[in-house]
C-alpha cells in the first residue's frame, strides 16, 4: 500500500518550507498583535511613557546637591561701621540669605523651627577686641544635616577670611592671614558627631514605614482582588469598614514592629540618639502608618490588578519619599513646582517630625503642625478608602 506524501511548498532561498520569508511574517503578524494590545492597555503606556519622563524631570530638576540662598540669622550686638562691615560679605553671597535679628533669643528661636540654618554673632566687643588682634565672630550651625551643615560652614568661614584679608591689605599688612586678626568660633548645634548616619537612619524609618504601609498593602490587596476573594467576602454579611479594618490591623501591627526593630538599631548599632520623647516617637508613627494603609488601600481599591498597584504605590509613595521630601537633598534648593509636590506629600512631614524628635528633641510647634498634617492624611486616606470599597459593591 502506497502512502500519500502531502506536498510541502518550497520556498526560493533553498527549499526550506516557508523559510526566511514565513519566519519574519509570523514576526511581523505577532509583532502588530502586541501592538495593538499594547494600545488598548492605557496602563502598560503609561509605564513605558510616563514613568520615564517622570523619572528624568525628577532627577533633572528636583534633585540638587548644592546649597543656595541658605538662611542665616545674623545677630549684631555691636553697632561699630567695622562690625557691621564683616557681616556685609554675607549679604552678597549667593549662598547665604541672611536674616538679621536683634537678640540672640530671637535668633534660636528661628533655628529651632528650622527657618535659619545657621546663626553668626558679632559680639558687642568685637571692635575693641580687634584693635587688640583678636577678635572673634561666633558661627552656630544647625548641623542635623551634615553635609549642609559643612558646606554652610565653608560659606561662612570664607566670607569672614576674604573680609579679614581685605582688612589686612588696607592696613598695609598683606601678611597677616584671617586667623591672626578674626577667628570663628564655631559649635553644631545638633549632630554634635557631624556624621552623616545620624541624619540618614531616621529618614531610612520613614521610607521603611512607606514600603510596609503603602507598597505592600496595595501588593496584597489587588491580589486578593485577582483571586477574588474579597468579591466573596462582598457577598457575605460582612460591612465593608469591617473589611477595611481586619486588613488595616494585620500590616499595621507588622509596620509597627519594623518601627520597632528600626528604633533598636539606630540606638544600640548605629548611636543615633532621640533627643525628644520616645512617647511621642511611637504616636506620629502609628499616625504615619495609617497614612501608609490609606494610601495602599486606595490604590488597591482603585486598580484591583496586582502589577498596576505595584506600580502605582511605587510612583506615589515610595519614590516620592525617596526622592521629594526631604530624605537626601534639600527642598529648599528645588525649582518650586518640586518643591510644592514635596510638600503635597505625607513623607515630608513624618520626614521633619521625626529628624526633630530625633536630633532636636521636642520642638513643640513643629511637632503639632506636623502631626495635624499627619492626621488629616490619615482621616482623607482611610475615608477615601472606605469611599472607594463601598462603590465596588454596587
Amino acid at each position: 500500500m502506497s502512502k500519500i506524501r502531502t506536498p510541502v511548498r518550497e520556498d526560493a532561498d533553498g527549499g526550506r518550507p516557508e523559510g526566511f520569508r514565513g519566519f519574519w511574517k509570523r514576526v511581523l503578524s505577532l509583532t502588530r498583535k502586541e501592538i495593538r494590545q499594547l494600545l488598548r492597555d492605557k496602563s502598560n503606556l503609561a509605564i513605558g511613557i510616563g514613568l520615564p519622563i517622570a523619572l528624568i524631570l525628577i532627577f533633572g530638576y528636583g534633585l540638587s546637591l548644592d546649597v543656595k540662598n541658605a538662611p542665616v540669622a545674623v545677630v549684631l550686638e555691636d553697632p561699630s561701621p567695622m562690625a557691621a562691615d564683616v557681616v556685609a560679605g554675607l549679604e552678597l553671597s549667593a549662598y547665604i540669605s541672611p536674616v538679621v535679628v536683634s537678640s540672640m533669643h530671637d535668633a534660636e528661636r528661628l533655628m529651632l523651627a528650622r527657618r535659619v540654618d545657621a546663626i553668626v554673632r558679632v559680639s558687642n566687643d568685637f571692635s575693641r577686641r580687634l584693635a587688640a588682634g583678636d577678635a572673634q565672630v561666633q558661627l552656630l550651625v544647625h548641623g542635623s544635616e551634615a553635609s549642609r551643615a559643612l558646606i554652610i560652614r565653608g560659606y561662612v568661614s570664607s566670607t569672614i577670611s576674604q573680609w579679614a584679608q581685605r582688612l589686612a591689605d588696607r592696613r598695609g599688612r598683606p601678611d597677616s592671614v584671617s586667623a591672626g586678626s578674626v577667628t570663628l568660633v564655631e559649635r553644631m548645634w545638633f549632630n554634635s558627631a557631624n556624621t552623616s548616619t545620624w541624619y540618614l537612619v531616621p529618614g531610612l524609618i520613614v521610607l521603611l514605614m512607606t514600603l510596609v504601609g503603602a507598597f505592600l498593602t496595595a501588593m496584597v490587596m489587588a491580589r486578593e482582588w485577582e483571586r477574588g476573594t474579597l468579591e466573596a467576602l462582598f457577598v457575605s454579611p460582612v460591612r465593608p469598614t469591617e473589611i477595611l479594618l481586619a486588613k488595616i490591623i494585620p500590616y499595621f501591627l507588622v509596620g509597627m514592629l519594623g518601627l520597632g526593630m528600626c528604633l533598636v538599631a539606630a540606638r544600640f548599632l548605629f548611636q543615633v540618639p532621640m533627643f525628644g520623647s520616645f512617647l511621642i516617637v511611637l504616636g506620629s508613627s502609628m499616625l504615619y502608618m495609617l497614612v501608609a494603609l490609606g494610601l495602599g488601600l486606595v490604590i488597591s481599591s482603585s486598580v484591583k490588578n496586582q502589577f498596576l498597584a505595584s506600580q502605582i504605590a511605587l510612583i506615589s509613595s515610595f519614590m516620592p519619599a525617596l526622592m521629594l521630601s526631604g530624605f537626601l537633598f534639600d527642598l529648599r534648593n528645588v525649582p518650586t513646582v518640586i518643591y510644592l509636590v514635596g510638600q503635597l506629600l505625607p513623607a515630608t512631614y513624618f520626614m521633619e517630625l521625626i529628624r526633630t524628635l530625633f536630633l532636636a528633641g521636642n520642638v513643640w510647634p513643629l511637632i503639632l503642625k506636623n502631626s495635624a498634617i499627619l492626621a488629616g492624611y490619615a482621616v482623607l486616606l482611610l475615608g477615601l478608602a472606605r469611599f472607594v470599597t463601598r462603590k465596588s459593591l454596587d
